[in-house]
């Protein structure tokens, strides 16, 4: 997990969280980088998104995090670029499924929907939860 490249990315309903994630991530001594927003002012998630799904796509970072208020816009917004495979997560069983049977490549949070505690739990799962493979495989090389 100490390999891992993050890119991460948060509007002004996810900078709370996001500035916890980027504290886990130090005490993990886990490579981020941090494309915004740096204060919690208003701003346009759709930016952020896309900043960290093409630095994912582009192999810069390995995976990402994004984390709005509620994930949504985030994970809408990201998978809109070719190649993100972006799962909005709200329990650590989503979060464990999402890279085991989907390799997803983004992690979406809704800060406003979950706890401080279980979004850091959902992260920590994600991060260490590999891609199966096999099956599930074929699945996302006909999704790509």
């Amino acid at each position: 997990m100490e390999h891992l490249k993050i890119a991460i990315g948060s509007d002004h309903g996810g900078f709370k969280y996001k500035q916890k994630i980027i504290e886990y991530l130090e005490s993990r001594n886990i490579e981020y980088k941090d494309v915004g927003t740096y204060t919690p002012e208003a701003c346009d998630y759709p930016v952020i998104a896309r900043d960290v799904a093409e630095l994912v796509v582009s192999g810069q970072s390995d995976r990402g995090i994004l984390v709005c208020g509620t994930g949504i816009g985030m994970s809408i917004a990201a998978n809109k670029i070719r190649g993100v495979r972006a799962a909005l997560c709200g329990d650590t069983y989503s979060a464990r499924v999402s890279r085991a049977h989907n390799n997803a490549n983004i992690l979406c949070l809704g800060e406003r929907v979950i706890g401080e505690h279980l979004a850091l739990d959902i992260v920590d799962v994600w991060l260490k939860t590999g891609f199966e493979g096999g099956r599930h495989k074929r699945r996302v090389d006909i999704i790509e």
